[in-house]
């Protein structure tokens, strides 16, 4: 072919192209090209060769003979025309499968689904496309039914009953016979489970397999967010049983195969009300002017072994839940809160990591050793805290003090030693752990500081008040010295001579941001006067990410664009694939300091005991799977939690209707706004129904939503006054109306 895009002196034809185009794809099946590649690799370099390549491509898109995997890179559509896939149900009818080889989604219209359920592996065909339209299947036969079940309010009737539920996946209520309901009675919380959806059916029918009480009541609504979200909300007693089995007693056998940290000086630093202390430190200063700084992780894969009851049940939970007013814990109490806690004054087995830095928090040596600790006092970070402002500026030589008793039951048991008492130690350690912060910083690590809302809680479990949680010294100083032994036992084992297979290890993983989000931060920061380049080295987009972060401390739009920030990021995983952690900057890291409430962290235990005995590697397919489950069971726990925080923002302002607030638009939709009342961070919804002066269209590129007559727009961090008009505990929704000046 020539350099003019004809062949033989004649304009390329419409047929022979697609042939040509057809053939590539064809001949290299796994390949996606870009649509420069295409026309260097065809050698298109006439605007109207282009323009039919461009043509045919679309065309061959909508045959599904190629597929876009992305703006304008394709690759040959392997799918065929029977396949399997997961069902996602839409209250609206428009449900999607997705195809089990990983392809895009498509388009089932409800007619055509088979009452399948969301979560269901189904067979499904393609159906006949129709020009101009999406794609569109028909699901064949259910292969595989999720065991999905639903949560709502009980409406019992003289024959039969149903579940009102405000699960947006179904868009009837499920209809219950009378001899399925299990005792339940009208406003009686319920799970309930769909046992058949006849053909011809409105309604799936279901039966109640278990009631959670009476709607309204506290413990009821939060077991109900639990079951939302199939998550486990009591404890099988078989686990419970299994773990007062447990024989906490530690043998002089045992500390003979560990080495001996007793003597040195160590405390725990978690907040108020923690009952799981899974991490200690530890200082001392050695014959070498160094410092000897421990970090010690409750030994959790001593006690629990593979393979065991506890064990398959802390595999499902993989994480422990934590709702507004109470943890729902991965491990059986007696083990989270006694055995493995790090609770002072008792003797206690750990895995540890044991450093030593110098002045300048350069860390000179480690180790890695089963240890056995015994802790000298539990720390709140607000005590430590305390410490660290009041010696800001004195010597910590100055402040060695005399072991002058008080009593502090709740805490540390009796003969509890004063805070001051650990001054040295205590800004000791803040002032390694600020090197440490620093020099993360300089290297990239994305500085992200946001206060959270927590609420004050009454023993009926109703939030009376609303505080805000900052990140202070005392929090940084335990953060600090967690990523160092994470960051240290990732890189043990991942960082190798290239010519040598690092062992398996699940990591935590951070990708890259969403370049098309970053363009799109760095055209919508100019209108307050910022920049940031969106493109070059992950070095320097972090860096100027930091920048911008800085620079708007204490401004009015530090929290919108914080949040627009964030949204550009990714979500941090668990994977034995290591990408590294963008959001830290580093190369290597893991969880290790938590293995109480996250299972990775109980894995990554049991390998680093297994590599360092001279273990052969493990399998890296059964560890993949194992950190896929654990980072669903971290999404579903975090929707949880943020449900339970929604339930209570509602609670809180239930008894606050008609009154007007000064608040922050948080978010804006095509059907509305979202707005953050600034005082409490309660966030409710103005209808875009009711915004009735102007017709407004969402331009979603600016965050914004703008009249077309009077020109009047309302954008992402604008403060607006609110007038709270409705709260409904059901759907969890707070009803703002604006109040206009």
């Amino acid at each position: 072919m020539g350099k003019t895009g004809k062949k033989g002196g004649k304009r390329l034809k419409k047929k022979e192209l697609a042939k040509m185009l057809m053939e590539l794809f064809q001949n290299n099946p796994a390949e996606v090209y870009d649509i420069k590649r295409i026309f260097r690799d065809l050698k298109l370099d006439t605007h109207p060769a282009k323009l039919l390549c461009m043509d045919l491509l679309e065309d061959l898109a909508m045959d599904d003979y190629i597929k876009e995997t992305e703006k304008l890179h394709f690759r040959l559509n392997t799918t065929g025309q029977v396949f399997e896939a997961i069902f996602n149900r839409k209250a609206n009818g428009k449900n999607t499968v997705t195809p089990l080889d990983g392809g895009e989604p498509v388009l089932v219209a409800e007619r055509n689904s088979l009452h399948a359920m969301g979560g269901d592996k189904v067979k499904v065909t393609l159906l006949a496309r129709r020009k101009h339209h999406v794609r569109e299947a028909q699901v064949v036969e259910i292969l595989e039914r999720n065991d999905k079940s639903f949560v709502g309010k009980l409406e019992v009737r003289k024959d039969f009953a149903f579940l009102l539920t405000e699960d947006r996946t179904l868009a009837n209520d499920i209809f219950i016979p009378k001899k399925a309901l299990k005792g339940g009675k009208s406003g009686d919380k319920a799970v309930v489970k769909i046992t058949e959806w006849p053909e011809h059916a409105k309604n799936p029918i279901g039966k109640v397999v278990d009631i959670l009480g009476q709607s309204g009541d506290n413990t009821t609504e939060m077991h109900s967010i639990l079951a939302e979200y199939g998550l486990p909300y009591a404890y099988p007693k078989s686990v419970e049983d299994e773990a007062e089995k447990i024989d906490p007693g530690i043998t002089a056998e045992e500390i003979g195969l560990r080495e001996d940290l007793r003597e040195v000086t160590t405390f725990t630093i978690d907040p108020r009300d923690a009952k799981d202390f899974d991490d200690a430190i530890s200082i001392r200063k050695t014959d070498d002017g160094l410092w000897e700084v421990g970090v010690h992780i409750a030994d959790v894969s001593h006690y629990v072994k593979e393979g065991s009851v506890i064990d398959k049940e802390a595999v499902k939970r993989a994480t422990s839940v934590y709702l507004v007013d109470r943890t729902i814990p991965m491990l059986p109490e007696r083990l989270c809160n006694f055995i493995c806690s790090l609770r002072p004054n008792e003797e206690k087995l750990t895995y540890s990591v044991v450093f030593k830095l110098d002045d300048k928090a350069v860390v000179k040596d480690w180790h890695l050793a089963h240890t056995v600790i015994k802790s000298d006092r539990r720390f709140t970070y607000e005590e430590v805290q305390k410490v660290l402002e009041d010696h800001k500026e004195a010597s910590p030589e100055d402040y060695k003090m005399p072991g002058d008793h008080e009593a502090d039951p709740n805490f540390n048991g009796p003969d509890v030693l004063p805070a001051e008492h650990f001054a040295t130690e205590l800004i000791t350690l803040n002032r390694l752990a600020k090197q440490l912060r620093a020099r993360r910083f300089e290297h990239g690590s994305i500085n992200f500081d946001r206060s959270e809302v927590r609420f004050d809680i009454d023993d009926k479990g109703k939030p009376i008040g609303v505080y805000f949680k900052v990140a202070k010294d005392a929090n940084k100083l335990v953060e600090e010295f967690m990523l160092l032994a994470n960051r240290t036992v990732a890189e043990s084992v991942g960082k190798q001579p290239k010519n040598k297979k690092p062992k398996t290890l699940p990591y935590r993983v951070h990708d890259l941001p969403d370049q098309d989000k970053l363009i799109n931060l760095s055209e919508f920061i100019v209108k307050f006067g910022y920049k940031l380049k969106p493109t070059g080295s992950k070095e320097e987009v972090a860096k100027g990410l930091n920048k911008l972060l800085t620079d708007i401390q204490g401004k009015k739009e530090q929290n919108l664009i914080e949040t627009v920030s964030l949204r550009a990021m990714m979500k941090a995983r668990y994977s034995t694939h290591n990408i590294g952690h963008y959001g830290l900057a580093f190369d290597y890291y893991t969880h290790f300091t938590s293995p109480i409430r996250r299972y990775p962290d109980v894995m990554v235990h049991r390998l680093l005991t297994r590599y360092a005995d001279g273990g052969r590697s493990a399998s890296q397919d059964k560890y993949e799977e194992l950190c896929e489950h654990c980072s669903a069971m971290e999404q579903l726990a975090a929707s949880a939690e943020r449900a339970s925080i929604k339930y209570k923002q509602v609670e809180f302002m239930s008894d606050k209707l008609g009154q007007v607030f000064e608040g922050t638009v948080s978010g804006v939709t095509e059907f509305g706004l979202y707005v953050e009342i600034n005082e409490n961070k309660c966030e409710g919804m103005v209808p875009l129904r009711d915004l009735d002066d102007d017709y407004y269209e969402f331009d979603e590129r600016n965050y914004c939503l703008w009249g077309r007559k009077h020109h009047h727009r309302y954008s992402l961090g604008d403060t607006v006054q609110v007038k709270v008009v409705k709260a409904n505990l059901e759907k969890k929704q707070l009803d703002y109306a604006l109040v206009r000046e």
